[in-house]
């Protein structure tokens, strides 16, 4: 009999707009989507940050799709002259941009019962790709939109999250992933060459290892241990463990 492991589905995240990178926004959403992915047991393997400028956004759109499963873009889908996703990613696939019947009618009805104008700068929120897909957005109607692998979404914390909430649901998911962390008072450099010779033990465990000063003063160290198979896990925590009491941690 054949043990095959299961396939390892896999994510990237793409980060559009100059205000994050100027350090004038703090990014909220990267964390939650991965926490998110990783309890679907999807995988987050890069993060990307680039600027609003279409050639980057190409670039980055275009090796990301061709590389993971999936694909999660924030940022830059408004109603401003600087919002040009939409069109950026439409041309890194070479795609015509329409002016959505169903997203129209959505934002017209929308802002009619808000009071609110409909202008000619609201109604460039309908304009997506041809034959996008709507993912659905409970808090301000306007979509964000799917397009091959790749899901584009706002950059506002709270409307992101909403349609995260929604769109996770249906994403393909792979094994769950599982972690633990043990958390010691021995530096990093001391426990570096045992931890390299327990990850090779365990290759299918994947351990990290994060040093951390304490407001005391004193180093300590965060090692986080993750995989899909509970029990290796758990074999590979106790093995870790006894490294660190054996260092008198």
């Amino acid at each position: 009999m054949i043990d095959t492991m299961p396939a390892t589905i896999t994510a990237a995240i793409l980060v559009i707009g100059n205000e994050i990178l100027s350090g004038y926004t703090k990014d909220e959403n990267i964390e939650y989507i991965a926490k998110n992915l990783m309890e679907r047991g999807i995988r987050l393997f890069e993060v990307r940050l680039v600027r609003d400028e279409e050639l980057a956004i190409i670039e980055a759109v275009t090796a990301l799709a061709d590389r993971y499963t999936y694909v999660f873009t924030s940022g830059g889908i408004g109603s401003t002259h600087d919002d040009i996703t939409t069109a950026s990613i439409a041309k890194a696939f070479n795609i015509p941009i329409e002016q959505n019947v169903e997203v129209m009618r959505l934002l017209a009805s929308y802002y009619a019962s808000n009071g609110v104008e409909f202008n000619v700068a609201r109604q460039k929120m309908a304009e997506l790709p041809v034959g996008a897909k709507l993912i659905n957005n409970p808090v301000s109607v306007a979509p964000g939109f799917i397009v091959k692998n790749v899901h584009v979404m706002p950059g506002m914390p709270d409307i992101l999250r909403a349609m995260f909430d929604r769109l996770k649901l249906v994403l393909n998911g792979g094994p769950m992933v599982y972690s633990r962390t043990v958390s010691c008072m021995v530096g990093e450099g001391v426990i570096a060459h045992d931890l390299g010779k327990i990850q090779s033990t365990f290759p299918d465990i994947e351990i990290g290892s994060y040093p951390h000063l304490q407001e005391t003063g004193i180093l300590s160290t965060n090692l986080v241990l993750s995989g899909i198979d509970e029990v290796k896990l758990e074999k590979a925590t106790e093995v870790v463990r006894k490294l660190i009491h054996s260092l008198g941690g």
